[in-house]
């Protein structure tokens, strides 16, 4: 699906992101995420007075996250090969405080008030956020529900799982059509 052709232009500067999410043999998963930030030139180190040759990374971190089979973290992990400032290393100390967290609600919630501002790093945040979608896509029962009654939480949470579209209809007849409740619970379906 590509893009149309773009303008003229010229490469500044690329940001790759990659997760993976891995079943341990003890039971539980391992979701890591890695961030790396490069120009195409060289630019001006902000530590010392050496240019950073091109390509040579701004940012390289990497984030493990230990969760059980509720999504809550177990144990945490942080590396940062690469940094712009003296000080950005201080930053791995707030993770810890996401341990006990839950991926499953309220994950963007806690990432701001555990690590929000000076408290830790904008780009350990940026990965953190993505690193429960990764984990909804590594585990395989992560959407299921006891209740027949209560919809998988991905329902009605996109496009594509819209209560009143196509994907509902076929995978999930029970609750096409209807609405949810604050807490999550199928009312029945509109006359």
């Amino acid at each position: 699906m590509p893009l149309t052709a773009p303008a003229p232009r010229t490469l500044q500067h690329t940001r790759r992101v990659t997760y993976h999410g891995y079943a341990r043999l003890d039971g539980l998963w391992d979701i890591e995420g890695e961030l790396i930030d490069s120009k195409p030139h060289a630019t001006r180190s902000l530590t010392d007075s050496n240019p950073r040759p091109a390509e040579a990374p701004i940012h390289h971190m990497a984030i493990r996250a230990t969760v059980d089979a509720a999504l809550v973290v177990q144990a945490i992990e942080v590396s940062m090969d690469a940094f712009p400032l003296q000080d950005c290393p201080k930053a791995r100390t707030a993770l810890q405080g996401m341990v006990g967290c839950s991926m499953a609600r309220g994950w963007r919630r806690a990432i701001q008030d555990k690590m929000g501002g000076v408290a830790s790093c904008t780009h350990l945040r940026e990965l953190l956020f993505n690193m429960a979608t990764a984990a909804f896509q590594t585990m395989p029962n992560v959407f299921a529900t006891s209740d027949p009654d209560l919809p998988p939480r991905h329902l009605d949470q996109c496009t594509g799982w819209d209560l009143n579209g196509a994907g509902v209809q076929e995978h999930y007849p029970q609750f096409y059509g209807r609405n949810l409740t604050a807490d999550g619970t199928a009312l029945p379906r509109k006359p």
